[in-house]
């Protein structure tokens, strides 16, 4: 053996509790499509027709105010040159997939009921959900938020989850797309304990183990600094033992906790910003989804007040996909144009650029840039996400980069889906 041998085998021998830490705790891309937005319904207000109830108010606010590639051009400000192909492409959206991920919410959009009322609605919500997962009129991502495991709401939280849970159960209506949300997180313990909670409510209900799976809403500041002065989002993520899908930031709840004005409360302010830089960092390479918020500025009204309102939306949304947080939340059905316009433009604009250095990468081509793999993979990536939510066909990638979504998922680092 040669002596750089015996050195390589002492470094493996001495690295091998950090390799396998590495490879555990940051497993990369999950291979799985991130919605581009979650959509927040109180309980009491779903049934089996929202989905296309909202689809049908988001394509009257639609008709009524951008009724034309021109006027949503006007209205939202879009270049020329793009605005027929994301007019065509939001309203083709709507009429195919108008709600990407479905949250049920028994939080703050619903409230604190009592426990008879609460127990059949959470029956009657999962009975309707189960109906349009028979139907197909599901979104691709579906399921509740829960109240928090604080003291106070801890039982209703537990109590909803395993009547939720046992009803789609035995309706056989669980599906790969279910996740649940976990309000105002304030400890890891807290996550350890929903855990605890997601193994007890798969045992009693004959629920495949470690199936279920559920994010971390990020609305409380224990959750960023803990009273030790450490970061908890990193931690709380390795706590969720491989269930937790995502980290959603909440608005208002964490801008108010920290003191900010109820006029100057947005995703925007600075406190946001640092809180969500936080998740980012968190969750890189773990294949943990990061989530913005929402904007709690309505397109309701006249004309002028929807159109500002669209036009605040669309800003906000493009701000987050700019900084490379790709899903946020949507509250009105009128939100619902601007999600997907602001979203379509983002990707449509940076296809010609993304496609012509992938194309000079693959091909050890001139494109004006020098990338390196980690670049030629978020390249990718860019591609594959405008893919998955509609913006961009793959013929058309087949043509400007000449790859096929195999190539493309190969370039990106991310796990071909089964």
């Amino acid at each position: 053996m040669s002596h750089l041998d015996a050195l390589v085998g002492e470094l493996d021998r001495r690295l091998a509790d950090a390799d396998a830490a590495l490879a555990a705790h940051y497993p990369g891309d999950r291979g799985v499509r991130q919605p581009v937005h979650t959509v927040y319904v109180p309980a009491d207000r779903y049934d089996a027709g929202t989905v296309r109830d909202w689809a049908e108010e988001a394509k009257a606010v639609l008709a009524r105010y951008g009724g034309s590639a021109t006027e949503l051009a006007d209205a939202l400000e879009l270049p020329p040159g793009q605005a027929v192909e994301v007019y065509q492409r939001v309203r083709a959206k709507l009429d195919r997939e108008p709600i990407e991920d479905l949250r049920i919410d028994f939080e703050d959009g619903y409230g604190t009921r009592p426990d008879e009322q609460e127990d059949a609605a959470a029956i009657d919500a999962a009975r309707s959900l189960a109906e349009t997962i028979k139907t197909g009129a599901v979104p691709p991502y579906h399921g509740l938020r829960i109240k928090s495991l604080e003291a106070p709401s801890r039982r209703r939280g537990v109590r909803t989850l395993d009547l939720f849970v046992g009803e789609l159960a035995g309706a056989g209506a669980l599906t790969d797309g279910f996740v649940i949300t976990l309000a105002k997180v304030t400890s890891v313990e807290q996550v350890e304990a929903m855990v605890v909670v997601l193994s007890a409510i798969e045992l009693a209900h004959s629920v495949p183990a470690e199936s279920l799976k559920f994010e971390i809403q990020v609305e409380t500041p224990q959750a960023i600094l803990g009273s030790d002065g450490t970061a908890l989002i990193a931690r709380m993520i390795r706590a969720g033992a491989g269930r937790v899908t995502g980290l959603h930031y909440g608005t208002y709840d964490y801008s108010a906790s920290l003191g900010v004005a109820a006029a100057y409360q947005s995703m925007e302010h600075p406190v946001a910003d640092h809180a969500k830089d936080v998740m980012q960092l968190a969750a890189a390479g773990t294949g943990v989804f990061v989530s913005d918020g929402s904007t709690n500025v309505l397109p309701v009204g006249d004309r002028d007040s929807v159109r500002a309102a669209w036009r605040l939306h669309q800003r906000l949304v493009r701000r987050s996909l700019v900084r490379g947080i790709y899903q946020g939340w949507d509250m009105h059905p009128a939100q619902l144009p601007t999600r997907f316009a602001a979203t379509y433009l983002f990707y449509r604009e940076g296809l010609e650029s993304a496609a012509a250095r992938l194309r000079a990468y693959v091909g050890k081509g001139e494109s004006g840039y020098l990338d390196e793999p980690a670049t030629a993979a978020a390249l990718a990536g860019f591609v594959l996400r405008g893919v998955d939510c509609g913006a961009v066909d793959q013929s058309e990638v087949d043509e400007l980069i000449g790859v096929d979504e195999v190539g493309l998922a190969t370039l990106a680092k991310r796990p071909l889906r089964s």
